[in-house]
């Protein structure tokens, strides 16, 4: 259908390029006037454009100038021009969208033409990459050539002082990793004094690997979390005796959905050897999670695959990438599960302080953009989750590259014996090799088979992390042989060395097919690279994790009856649309997921972006007089209303504890008698409880003096903190339990929303109450201080598991006021 349409009204894609080909042509038209200048006119051209900015003129307005203006730049300072089809790729980004961009066509410089147009605005321009490597490489590359133009470069990475990154976000342009920029914003919405605060507003973001981190990190939440101090013992019993459980009888397991269910028998098993009665009853909620934690860390989880462990911890694999995710941790106990596996230290739980998906992150941008070599599999997602389109932007040579039908076999060891055939005998020609695994285990496995072959070569992998540049400088030597899981040196670039053209190129050899095809396709695009001669081609088994998951059985059994040999490949229509087919459905399980990921994040985000925004008027604010008299007037009306309700006679009201209450909370002492309140409406109750409230903190104000804005600030402040952390894991506990809902016909995200709409108001209603019962009845001391309601010493920074996890309702977060209502109620 997709293309009939094409046919009949040509290809949207290519009507784009074209058009943009005709500004191309403008741009060149000024190459040679531009070459005239000298190296000090060139500068001035900055000061030009920004003069030209405030005298209305627009970006789109001065593309032309600049993007030739930067090409100029780049050839005196980096040695390189621009292609025409990269100067396409700046116009994307200039507008706001993706740029797709095959490998080793420049997308670093790319870069540059939109990053500099938009750091004339003066308002900051993010160039956000996968890793510090890239983003310090890029800064000081690329900051020559910003530099000699008069912008100012700066890096933001992991460990930098509140002080250094200050500085590095107040340059025109600021280089890092995307974590280190969520980070930043969830640590200055946990601040003291505004001056502490590091980020300046989000104007405009360019995202290199874009689908990596807004695609395949999306599902993983950034956590800024403390120590929780609970017990660590339990893990380490429940993973001893989880060992002791037999799968089918105890437990199944769902590979797929990475959920493990226990059966009666091993319901009965633990109860016994627990001595307890009801697992399921909620004294024993703790016991039950520990163990389902325990079974999930024996049968889910993989040492070597899922995670390694290096000098003592257990460290998380990036199952994309292959990357070690440093610092991260699993989150509600699967990590200590892991580490009690492992015979090691268990590290304390930790309570969340803060969260916020990069999903949401990268949406707060007033403009956001992208560059990556593989993203319109995902543009559905692009446009729907961030209103982001992609734009496909030719090669500037044709690629050369051969890629081989993929050779199938019937077992994993026939796969592996055909692979080191293979390298064999290419490496007999002297042509350089880079073999893809999707696992640390694998590659070492492949590795081990070419060393009883006497195959030379290097191993890249999370393992070896830190000689990754160097892996991949030399990959593309003549008789070079390089394994590399996933991480395959993305967006480093491999040249080719003397007499390679001739041995044929690069060759790309895969071992198994990945969930995603984009993460296939860039592996093919390690070859082939600015009309480089390469191939590649990928070999599978019937037992690869992705054909088992998604019915091979029944092409196995179909090979068994032909009586087919292990190591004959098979070259069949029939496997390669399986093999398709089993990625296009897990592609569509993962954008679920994420969906899922941020339609709930979105109940959280709105919550978040309340509590934010009142915490920085808080901060900017040198009077919270207004602020604090509004909380105490909320509670003097939510407990009038709770005990003198309207549906009730004046008779009936308990003015007793309406007394009892407005004392404990607001009221100095004799402030008012319950005979006080006899005989009254509940608006003149109402009213004259306000009246004294603002006598008190007239009073109040006389008698702290000058220290009362900040005693309120320290006040308020603690509170919010407080009660917000307390409000994030009972909504992360409502969570983990709320996909129970589906079996009582309802929808868990709806429930989601309007409990935890409930819950935000609680919480809320919780804060005015603290607030007006400190600042009526506190002490003042004379060093007075704002204070952390946690250490930020001991904060740490992770992306927690997506693995579903069981847990208890969330807390009632019902106001004290109303609660004591109802308690008297009943009585």
């Amino acid at each position: 259908m997709l293309g009939l349409v094409k046919k009949l009204f040509g290809d949207p894609n290519e009507r784009e390029v074209k058009k943009m080909f005709k500004r191309v042509e403008k741009i060149n038209a000024l190459e040679a006037q531009v070459a005239t200048l000298t190296d000090e006119e060139l500068k001035e051209k900055t000061v030009e454009f920004r003069a030209r900015l405030e005298r209305g003129e627009t970006l789109d307005d001065i593309l032309d100038d600049a993007f030739s203006v930067v090409r100029e730049a780049s050839k005196r300072v980096l040695g390189m021009r621009h292609f025409d089809v990269q100067l396409i790729g700046g116009m994307v980004l200039q507008e706001g969208r993706i740029s797709e961009m095959k490998t080793g066509e420049g997308k670093t410089l790319v870069a540059t033409l939109a990053t500099y147009l938009n750091a004339l605005a003066g308002k900051g321009v993010h160039v956000v990459t996968v890793n510090e490597y890239l983003a310090e490489r890029d800064s000081r590359i690329m900051g020559e050539l910003y530099n000699f133009l008069g912008l100012s470069v700066g890096l933001n990475v992991n460990g930098l002082t509140a002080e250094s990154k200050r500085e590095a976000y107040a340059c025109d342009i600021t280089y890092g990793t995307n974590n280190e920029f969520g980070f930043d914003y969830l640590r200055d919405n946990m601040v003291l004094y505004k001056e502490q605060m590091v980020q300046r507003p989000l104007h405009f973001a360019i995202i290199d690997e874009v689908d990596s981190i807004l695609i395949d990190e999306a599902r993983t939440p950034l956590i800024i979390s403390g120590s929780a101090n609970k017990s660590t013992e339990l893990y380490y019993i429940c993973s001893h005796f989880v060992k002791r459980m037999e799968v089918e009888k105890d437990f199944t397991v769902d590979e797929k959905l990475k959920i493990v269910s226990l059966s009666d028998d091993g319901v009965s098993k633990i109860e016994k050897a627990f001595n307890v009665d009801n697992l399921y009853d909620t004294a024993h909620v703790t016991l039950n999670h520990h163990i389902t934690s325990a079974l999930k860390a024996e049968v889910l989880f993989k040492r070597d695959v899922d995670y390694v462990v290096q000098d003592g911890e257990v460290v998380i694999v990036d199952e994309f990438t292959g990357r070690l995710m440093v610092g991260r941790r699993y989150s509600d106990g699967l990590h200590q599960s892991i580490e009690a596996k492992e015979g090691l230290k268990v590290q304390s739980e930790s309570m969340t302080l803060a969260t916020i998906t990069l999903q949401n992150y990268f949406r707060m941008y007033e403009k956001l953009s992208g560059m990556t070599g593989t993203a319109k599999t995902e543009e559905e997602e692009f446009k729907k989750i961030y209103g982001l389109d992609v734009v496909v932007i030719p090669t500037n040579r044709p690629i050369l590259r051969e890629d081989v039908a993929d050779a199938i076999y019937k077992t994993e060891e026939a796969k592996y014996r055909a692979v080191v055939k293979e390298i064999v005998e290419r490496h007999k020609k002297g042509q350089p090799m880079l073999v893809g695994t999707i696992s640390i285990e694998n590659s070492e496995r492949l590795s081990r088979m070419l060393k009883q072959k006497g195959v030379p070569h290097s191993v890249l992998n999370a393992k070896q992390h830190e000689r990754e540049a160097e892996i991949v400088a030399r990959a593309g030597q003549y008789g070079a042989v390089t394994i590399a899981t996933n991480m395959a040196g993305r967006g480093t670039d491999i040249q080719l060395g003397p007499g390679v053209p001739d041995a044929g190129g690069l060759h790309i050899i895969g071992t198994e097919r990945h969930e995603s095809r984009r993460i296939d396709n860039q592996l093919r695009g390690r070859a082939g690279r600015q009309g480089d001669p390469g191939s590649s081609q990928f070999f599978l088994s019937m037992q690869d994790e992705l054909m088992r998951r998604f019915g091979a059985d029944n092409i196995m059994n179909m090979m068994d009856r032909l009586g087919m040999e292990e190591d004959m490949p098979i070259e069949s229509k029939m496997v390669s649309r399986a093999v398709e087919s089993a990625q296009k459905r897990v592609e569509g399980s993962n954008f679920d997921a994420r969906k899922g990921v941020l339609q709930y994040d979105d109940v959280m985000n709105k919550q978040r972006e309340v509590i934010y925004k009142q915490r920085k008027e808080i901060l900017e604010s040198d009077d919270l007089q207004d602020i604090v008299k509004g909380m105490v007037y909320s509670v003097i009306e939510r407990t009038v209303a709770a005990y003198c309700p309207k549906e009730q006679i004046p008779e009936e009201w308990d003015l007793q504890s309406l007394f009892e209450v407005c004392t404990s909370l607001f009221l100095f002492e004799d402030a008012i008698t319950v005979s006080d309140l006899n005989g009254k409406e509940a608006e003149e109750i109402e009213e004259m409880l306000k009246g004294i409230a603002d006598r008190q903190l007239v009073q109040r104000k006389e008698e702290i003096g000058e220290m009362m804005s900040e005693f309120e600030k320290v006040i308020v402040l603690r509170a919010v903190d407080s009660k917000w952390m307390d409000h994030i894991d009972a909504m992360e506990q409502l969570r983990q339990g709320i996909h129970l809902r589906a079996y009582a016909q309802t929808d868990p995200l709806r429930e989601y929303q309007f409990e935890g709409y409930d819950m935000f108001l609680g919480m809320v209603e919780s804060i005015e109450e603290e607030v007006a019962l400190y600042i009526m009845k506190s002490e003042v001391s004379q060093n007075l201080q704002r204070q952390e309601v946690i250490n930020q010493e001991n904060l740490q920074t992770s992306g927690p598991s997506d693995v579903p996890t069981e847990a208890p309702a969330a807390k009632d977060n019902k106001n004290r006021a109303q609660r004591r209502a109802d308690k008297k109620k009943n009585k």
